[in-house]
């Protein structure tokens, strides 16, 4: 494994990590209820994925 000789700048440091952005998740709109979900995910206001229906996707509220 290769180990550095010599400490790293601050700069060249933070310019290398400069590159580590977070991607926003991209969003398809559902065919069935036309909703924002994920890209090959159970959409999750109807629970549908390629025709079929995933009870499990749906979002359910939150009883105390």
């Amino acid at each position: 494994m290769a180990v550095p000789k010599r400490k790293m700048s601050r700069s060249n440091t933070r310019s290398r990590r400069a590159n580590w952005k977070a991607a926003p998740v991209a969003t398809t709109t559902c065919p069935n209820c036309s909703a924002p979900a994920q890209a090959h995910m159970a959409c999750p206001s109807c629970g549908t994925y390629k025709g079929r229906h995933y009870s499990a996707a749906e979002q359910t509220s939150h009883q105390a």
